[in-house]
């Protein structure tokens, strides 16, 4: 019988093992949760192959990988459009294909979005480490990002799972003027700017910079202005205006360093020394693994109890019974 495995024939351009719900309870430590940065298209994949929505699956970055195939398997491609092929033929994506063994799949440069995922039944099953299988590749660990020839191993399917398509009306929408509705909420820090600075961060254009990765999103826009207990701080707070004694970051921090916002992500540290003036709701992260360098963003404000009904929304949207046959 063929072992089931996925050989690499090219790797693409980092694509990593991620998994949800990421590497939970090692931030004290050091280690970031890591995980899929789009967890919405992520999540629909599995659900297209037959997997647990959370079942370690692929992340590809901009130009996707070249795999091939040693055993029979289904196969879903979601997120950033990288027209995949099999065995040089154009296949659909947001939707369950059948891989026989020796047959190649292939992801070309993305169209519009940032990141893709594979999922394949079964799952990936590479070794987990403190107790996940999402890769954390800057530091190695989990593994690194995929290279040429490569074997990854996968588990067994669990059930036959039937052939079925995300109805288009549930898939994440890619804006076609590259500009992102971000929504985010105030604090932790927000009382260290200004009024004015608050009103501007929600009301002007933030283009992504080139420097941006799974730790942080850099961003160019206005300069902010800060409140009094900034300017007017003790000396063990720092120098800068936008320096705080150290502190832990939320995920999806806009962390201030200086005049630089950055937004901490999925692989980001979780603690340092600059304020968090607004965090992205935990819904609105898919946006920013989508949202490619020279883009915009534009921020809108939510209170917790909006931001909490969007991420139930968003949790309805990556059930089971969204799919429809194929």
């Amino acid at each position: 019988m063929s072992p089931r495995t996925v050989h690499v024939v090219k790797p693409g351009l980092e694509t990593s093992v991620q998994e949800l719900p990421g590497r939970v309870g090692f931030l004290e430590q050091g280690f970031p949760v890591s995980g899929p940065f789009d967890p919405w298209s992520f999540r629909l994949a599995n659900l297209l192959v037959g997997n647990v929505r959370d079942t370690a699956a692929l992340e590809c970055q901009m130009i996707g990988p070249a795999l091939r195939f040693e055993a029979e398997a289904l196969v879903a491609v979601t997120g950033a459009d990288m027209m995949p092929t099999i065995d040089g033929t154009p296949v659909p994506m947001w939707r369950t294909l059948r891989a026989r063994a020796g047959q190649h799949l292939e992801l070309g440069a993305a169209r519009s979005g940032m990141r893709a995922y594979v999922a394949i039944s079964g799952g990936v099953a590479t070794e987990p480490v403190m107790g996940s299988r999402a890769v954390f590749h800057m530091a190695g660990v989990g593994g690194r990002a995929l290279k040429a020839g490569q074997s990854i191993p996968l588990g067994v399917p669990d059930g036959e799972a039937r052939l079925a398509a995300v109805p288009e009306a549930i898939r994440p929408v890619f804006p076609s003027d590259r500009r992102w509705l971000v929504e985010a909420l105030l604090g932790p820090n927000d009382d260290w700017l200004s009024e004015e600075a608050i009103g501007m961060f929600f009301s002007s254009d933030w283009t992504v910079q080139a420097k941006s990765n799974r730790t942080g999103l850099r961003l160019t826009g206005p300069a902010f202005s800060f409140a009094h207990r900034a300017l007017h701080k003790s000396p063990d707070h720092g120098q800068d205006p936008s320096n705080i004694i150290d502190h832990g970051y939320p995920l999806g921090a806009v962390n201030l360093a200086g005049q630089t916002p950055i937004i901490l992500v999925n692989d980001s540290p979780s603690t340092g020394g600059f304020i968090n003036p607004f965090t992205v709701a935990s819904a609105a992260l898919w946006k920013l693994g989508q949202a490619r360098p020279g883009e915009t963003l534009r921020f809108r404000p939510v209170d917790r109890a909006e931001a909490g009904e969007l991420r139930r929304a968003l949790d309805r949207a990556t059930s089971p019974d969204v799919l429809v046959a194929a």
